[in-house]
């Protein structure tokens, strides 16, 4: 077999004849099942503001958000993620927040906020959960809804 020839390459089997032999059994051709049709459920597209982009004014997302750019204002959305480059002088409110860059302003979730250990957040969080990872800065208070209402006390573990 060559894998530049200019003549059509030739079977390793001679064709047999279509027509069967009497006295041999034919098996039938093999059943394909009928195609069917997969359908995946619509989620809604993620928005990604990149390195550079820099917005002043408020900002509301249906979806999940990633922002890594700067941000001046309001942003509000279900998801949000403030990456690593990203600098927010902001309000942010969403279900759930994770910051992993700069945020000076008040966070507000109706189901978790995440510090990861390269943010840096000045302001006050309002959330039912909150984890602040190793290495993480926090500067501000922390209300966590009905259990700080209710006279549960947060500690600090080192």
């Amino acid at each position: 077999m060559a894998l530049f020839s200019t003549e059509p390459e030739k079977p390793a089997h001679p064709e047999q004849s279509a027509t069967p032999h009497p006295g041999t059994a034919q098996a039938a051709p093999p059943i394909t099942p009928p195609a069917q049709k997969i359908v995946a459920p619509q989620a809604p597209a993620a928005t990604y503001l990149d390195r550079g982009t820099m917005i002043s004014g408020k900002l509301h997302f249906e979806g999940t958000a990633r922002i890594d750019g700067n941000i001046d204002g309001e942003i509000d959305g279900k998801e949000i993620t403030i990456g690593e480059s990203a600098v927010a002088t902001a309000q942010i409110r969403a279900d759930s927040i994770v910051v992993c860059g700069k945020v000076k302003g008040e966070i507000t979730a109706t189901q978790r906020v995440e510090i990861r250990s390269t943010a840096k957040v000045i302001g006050n969080i309002t959330a039912p959960k909150l984890i602040v990872e190793e290495g993480a800065i926090f500067e501000g208070q922390c209300s966590m809804g009905h259990e700080s209402a209710s006279g549960h006390k947060v500690r600090a573990v080192s």
